[in-house]
């Protein structure tokens, strides 16, 4: 699969046809370039409408095509990044079950979803709309399981941070603790290398503490968390004492309510997660495929519009869609140049970039041609 097309568009002289000029292009392209793939661009005869209308469309053409391309790749991307995170094998991307660089070779108009009577401009416009409302959508949606996944790594980073700041309820079990109207139980956290200093003062930092009380629960790389049991009256004396001493005295609610309650919280954002992340992936596999069919019949309103524009009318052009190697695209540019019309293409050759390009991009050759870039 390809993933960087021509699709191009070559003036048909006046002594030949279509058929013939076609014959003409394959017969080059084989022979000077045989690696290079060539497909015909099958482009409806549209309604031409006024010099003016069409002038004023091209003005927005490249706009209007940056935004286009830009919101599939947007989608693109967040497929692979979805696909990513639930450790899948991405699946070729498709329209309508055709793989989009198929759809792109094998391009069919649709005369039903955009009828060839219809004004440029409002086909144009209507396209415009189609792929504003999918970007609007795909923002709420990602926002929607964004703000699931912040959820979930807030959860998740106190659970695997350090004992300073992770949550500790699935280190302290229920006989750790003494919660009685006189007696209770605090939660300190000891720098890994303070623990002999902690052992030796925490029974006279106050009054009231019950000897011999304080056990290790968990270490880490960095702190060792210790229980220690005293009076009611006597905690937040202990708590501003131990701090004074570099400990550090965790709060904590030993309720059994709230920690089932803190569980099914956490399951059921795992839940809300893969559910977000599944129904995304889908929608973003669909919504593609629109954008991308939105975006090739977008193309063939550009290639007809430019080629009115470049070669004057009746509408007399042969459009193909080319994706030449690196290595040979100069070579390429050369045999399409031969085949163009060379009337003025001592001007386009002289000034690459140049005003001659009607809604062009940075393509300016003296034959109408854009790049499609599938990533």
């Amino acid at each position: 699969m390809g993933t960087r097309y021509w699709i191009i568009s070559l003036p048909i002289q006046s002594n030949t046809n279509a058929q013939s000029s076609w014959a003409t292009l394959q017969d080059s392209i084989s022979k000077h370039s045989f690696e290079t793939p060539l497909y015909r661009f099958n482009i409806p005869n549209l309604r031409v409408g006024t010099l003016d209308s069409l002038l004023s469309l091209s003005d927005d053409l490249l706009k209007s095509n940056n935004f286009i391309e830009g919101v599939s790749h947007k989608i693109r991307r967040q497929i692979e990044d979805l696909e990513r995170a639930a450790g899948v094998l991405s699946r070729s991307l498709t329209v309508d079950g055709v793989p989009v660089d198929s759809y792109l070779t094998r391009f069919v108009w649709d005369e039903a979803k955009y009828p060839t009577m219809s004004p440029l401009k409002e086909i144009i416009d209507g396209i415009h709309v189609q792929i504003s409302k999918i970007e609007d959508d795909l923002k709420v949606r990602v926002a929607e399981y964004n703000n699931v996944r912040s959820q979930l790594n807030a959860i998740n980073r106190k659970q695997a941070g350090s004992l300073a700041v992770r949550d500790l309820s699935n280190m302290v079990k229920p006989q750790d603790i003494v919660a009685t109207e006189h007696l209770t139980t605090l939660l300190a956290v000891v720098s890994k290398y303070s623990q002999k200093d902690w052992l030796a003062s925490y029974e006279i930092l106050t009054t009231y503490v019950v000897p011999r009380s304080s056990k290790k629960l968990h270490e880490d790389n960095e702190y060792a968390l210790y229980t220690v049991t005293l009076f009611n009256r006597d905690a937040d004396n202990f708590r501003i004492k131990a701090r004074e001493r570099g400990f550090q005295v965790r709060d904590f609610e030993s309720n059994p309510e709230t920690q089932e309650s803190r569980k099914q919280e956490l399951e059921k954002l795992m839940e809300d997660q893969e559910s977000f992340r599944s129904s995304l992936l889908q929608w973003c596999y669909t919504s593609y495929g629109e954008v991308f069919s939105s975006w090739m019949h977008f193309c063939a309103v550009r290639v007809f519009a430019e080629s009115i524009l470049r070669y004057g009318l009746p509408p007399s052009f042969l459009s193909a869609v080319l994706s030449p190697p690196s290595k040979s695209e100069k070579k390429v540019r050369s045999l399409l140049l031969g085949l163009g019309d060379k009337s003025n293409s001592t001007f386009w050759t002289e000034d690459e970039g140049g005003t001659g390009a009607f809604g062009s991009d940075a393509d300016a050759y003296p034959y109408v041609s854009f790049t499609v870039n599938l990533i």
